[in-house]
């Protein structure tokens, strides 16, 4: 008896020491500096509901991740086909009964009464899903031009959706999620280098003939925003102006002019991380995207150290899905990046973005987790 209640404790050790603490504890702290920020942002509306459904989508984030921590990955392969086609419908749905947000018209929510959701947020995660398992299966024969096709049209189907919203920012998510994902399972450095010449003779007609009017007056504010400083510049000039004015140490938590003073658009969602450089200043600036590429690295670190493909090819979705965010939102926040409305995970304003992001470190933490040997009997 007293031998079986050691092996009990010694596997219940095992487990603890198993869990990934630190990529749950900076998930957990970046999600709450994030409402805290939210706060400040729309302190001048005069209401605390986006805190609330922030706050409430934190918990509800939490429990799925959780959740998902403890599933064994695994067994997801058992759930590709319905995954995939669970995400196809729902961007169907939003073609269909979708509503727009902004004056461009884009069908990007569905909303339930109160409860409102961004399909393409969710989609991503199951693409990562769906395609890490695709790739797993034939990564060994990776640079067969048939193999490349299946994988193209995997992709395709749901590219083809999305631009029909149309969302090109969240486009340009799957594709980078793509791309990372087809570079770790190691295609052919002739198969990228064509794609990449492809890819640049067909910027001008994607311009031309591809990009909305808003799309392509956003790209010209990014290279000149004074030429339409009320218009398509108006956002990235006054969003330099937060950063810039925030300078070393910021002006304090609630004192941003900017922000407070309502000049800033979007404040609480794309340009967050702007109030968060005028109010806490360089220093709390480079913490908090500190912190992001922590998370980011952790997810990478996870992912060579995943004993199965599968594994690792989630982890690098996910790493994938996080970088690029943060990237195109820091970006353009400080005017390197053209303005796409993606938001800066665990810190922008939107319920389904926070718990989508948590499924998915939740997802890098079942990996961690579930990696082998973890069984007692296999340390002892």
């Amino acid at each position: 008896m007293i031998f079986l209640k050691i092996k009990s404790v010694a596997k219940k050790s095992v487990m603890l020491m198993e869990f990934d603490w630190f990529l749950f504890i900076i998930t957990i702290l970046l999600s709450v500096f994030g409402i805290v920020m939210i706060y400040s942002a729309t302190r001048s509306l005069q209401t605390n509901l986006n805190v609330f459904v922030q706050s409430g989508a934190l918990i509800l984030g939490c429990a799925m991740m959780l959740i998902t921590c403890f599933f064994d990955y695994e067994q997801l392969k058992n759930l590709i086909k319905p995954i995939y086609i669970f995400s196809v419908a729902i961007l169907i749905l939003v073609l269909l009964i979708g509503i727009g947000t902004n004056e461009w018209g884009a069908k990007s929510w569905i909303r339930f009464g109160p409860i409102g959701i961004q399909p393409s947020e969710i989609a991503k995660v199951c693409f990562v899903i769906t395609f890490s398992y695709h790739l797993s299966k034939v990564h060994d024969d990776i640079n067969k031009p048939l193999v490349i096709l299946g994988l193209l049209l995997h992709i395709g189907v749901l590219l083809g959706l999305i631009a029909l919203q149309p969302d090109f920012g969240s486009a340009m998510v799957f594709v980078f999620i793509f791309i990372c994902l087809m570079f770790t399972a190691k295609l052919s450095y002739k198969y990228i280098i064509s794609v990449g010449v492809l890819a640049a003779a067909s910027v001008p007609l994607i311009y031309k003939y591809v990009l909305e009017d808003y799309q392509r007056n956003r790209i010209l504010a990014f290279f000149n925003p004074e030429s339409d400083p009320r218009g398509s510049g108006f956002h990235v000039i006054q969003s330099k102006i937060a950063v810039g004015t925030g300078q070393v140490w910021g002006k304090g938590y609630l004192q941003g002019i900017q922000n407070q003073m309502g000049y800033l658009p979007e404040k609480h969602t794309d340009f967050i991380f702007s109030v968060i450089s005028e109010e806490l200043g360089f220093i709390g600036a480079v913490v908090v995207v500190g912190a992001l590429f922590f998370l980011i690295y952790k997810c990478f670190k996870t992912a060579q150290k995943a004993d199965n493909a599968f594994g690792r090819y989630i982890c690098v979705g996910v790493g994938a899905m996080m970088l690029f965010h943060v990237f195109e939102n820091v970006g353009m926040c400080i005017g390197l990046m053209p303005v796409t409305g993606i938001p800066l995970p665990f810190l922008s304003y939107g319920g389904t973005s926070l718990v989508v992001n948590m499924v998915a470190v939740g997802l890098v933490l079942s990996v961690s987790y579930h990696n082998k040997p973890r069984s007692v009997f296999d340390v002892y």
